[in-house]
């Protein structure tokens, strides 16, 4: 039969024709309502976050005059002040122990948490360019800044631990705490950082905000003062904070006094839940973050 001019024709497939290698394609759909992170998406971008650890490392002493010795510098520096005017001016007690160790023992938790928290509160406002570039999960962001600072954490505890003679402390089995105690650390600032992250990329006030919360937190948590002077009808406070009991941990180990372990399993338990809710709460939101940076 005839075909008309404008009549289309295919030829039939050859059966025999090789048909190629196979072609993979994968397809990134936006998640709706709350999700958990993907932990195999951040192990797979393993490599990701290792380097964004160490330039986070190398930015943050790069171009000073004393480099890597801030590590230090910071912890001690405010030691002395917080020793001049709580410990001899003020007088708060310590408990026979020397401030300068009281207080330097308890800075190290508390400066590993207000540092990863204030610069996560922001890694993705100065991250937006590779944001919106390239896919990768964005939570790694806040989890290289927590490795980074816990990279100074450890090394300014390996410092106290061999400064302790000098502060007139020696060591006690109470170290084996340390472990522990750092991983409660590490849960509690992980996850506020990483909630605050998320908030920070729709609600730019937040930026602002975590710098407030973070300073009230210093006198809401037992850094200066030990938890006996609070007097009894606040003490729900430091049940509900779990740096509170943390930081005391982080004394006790390191002047080998008791550890509260009750309030110290309460405090475990209060990081995980603010780590599982900080963690949900950015998946929920990360579908957004390319569209609003």
């Amino acid at each position: 039969m005839k075909r008309a001019p404008d009549e289309r024709f295919s030829p039939a497939p050859d059966p025999h024709a090789s048909a190629g290698p196979p072609v993979s394609v994968k397809v990134i759909e936006p998640s709706h309502g709350w999700r958990w992170a993907d932990l195999a998406a951040v192990w797979a971008y393993r490599d990701l976050a290792a380097v964004l650890v160490l330039r986070d490392i190398k930015v943050r002493y790069k171009q000073t005059v004393l480099g890597s010795a801030w590590v230090l510098l910071r912890p001690l520096g405010t030691m002395l002040v917080y020793t001049l005017v709580f410990g001899m001016m003020v007088r708060i007690p310590s408990g026979g122990h020397p401030y300068a160790i009281f207080v330097f023992s308890a800075l190290l938790p508390w400066g590993f948490f207000s540092g990863v928290v204030l610069t996560a509160g922001n890694c993705l406002l100065a991250s937006a360019p590779l944001i919106s570039k390239v896919y990768f999960p964005r939570i790694i962001l806040p989890l290289a800044i927590a490795i980074g600072g816990l990279v100074d954490l450890l090394v300014s505890l390996a410092f106290l631990l061999v400064a302790m003679p000098f502060f007139g402390a020696g060591w006690t089995t109470n170290l084996f705490w340390l472990p522990l105690l750092i991983l409660g650390v590490s849960l509690t600032s992980l996850g506020i950082g990483t909630l605050f992250s998320a908030l920070t990329v729709s609600h730019r006030d937040f930026g602002n905000l975590v710098g407030y919360l973070v300073q009230i937190g210093l006198y809401a948590t037992p850094v200066i003062y030990p938890s006996a002077l609070v007097p009894d009808r606040w003490r729900f406070l430091l049940t509900i904070n779990p740096l509170a009991a943390q930081v005391e941990g982080f004394r006790a180990a390191i002047l080998g006094t008791p550890i509260d372990v009750r309030a110290l399993s309460i405090s475990f338990v209060v990081s995980i839940a603010i780590l599982v809710f900080g963690v949900a709460w950015f998946g929920r939101v990360e579908r957004r973050f390319a569209d609003i940076l």
